[in-house]
């Protein structure tokens, strides 16, 4: 089972960026797919969820600027992300399971950096 991420990259403040993560191995319309990411001398925090039946959650620091959405028939989740922050900077990895912060499957990281 394989989560591949992709879609990351530099772009200025106020940009954008849509991150999109493919599962393979199994079928995930049954589980919670999501984005986490991980800063410099941070810890990973829970970025975007939605569950199965498509209810999202959001952190705090991304609400109202970030989107997440999944469609089952490709078993992608993807992540858009606008009026992106310097704080954004972060390395996001693509995650699900039934958990509510996804440790049962993870992707690969991929770096996201938002010049000031």
């Amino acid at each position: 089972v394989q989560l591949q991420a992709s879609g990351g990259g530099l772009v200025q403040a106020g940009g954008s960026l849509r991150l999109s993560c493919a599962g393979s191995g199994r079928t995930f319309s049954s589980i919670a797919m999501g984005w986490l990411r991980q800063a410099p001398g941070k810890e990973r925090e829970l970025v975007a969820r939605i569950s199965s039946g498509g209810t999202t959650s959001y952190a705090d620091s991304v609400k109202g600027r970030f989107t997440i959405s999944r469609d089952n028939a490709k078993n992608t989740v993807y992540l858009q992300m606008n009026s992106l922050k310097f704080e954004d900077t972060a390395v996001y990895f693509c995650a699900a399971g039934s958990s509510w912060y996804l440790n049962e499957y993870r992707g690969q990281g991929t770096q996201v950096t938002v010049s000031s």
